[in-house]
């Protein structure tokens, strides 16, 4: 388990210094899967549509709704390492 959060916070920094930036959708994932692995399901209302950035993350971060915390933070580490290239 600790050498599960080890990697996955080496992999949060690293995810700050990929040698090129992610597509969208990407970061999208990156977000959601941090967030389900940090915080666990997506809490309080959805934004509204006005704010579409912010409707986004929540729309991604739902769809992981009912994932363990530890296999979003392997699926996050995966998604870094395949990244990094």
């Amino acid at each position: 388990m600790a050498d599960l959060d080890a990697r996955f916070e080496r992999a949060v920094s690293e995810s700050k210094s990929l040698p090129e930036r992610p597509d969208n959708m990407t970061l999208l994932k990156l977000y959601a899967l941090y967030k389900q692995a940090s915080t666990g399901d997506v809490d309080g209302k959805r934004p509204g549509f006005t704010d579409m950035v912010a409707r986004a993350k929540w729309d991604a971060w739902k769809q992981l709704e009912g994932t363990d915390r530890d296999e979003a933070k392997q699926q996050y580490i995966d998604l870094v390492e395949e990244l990094k290239g």
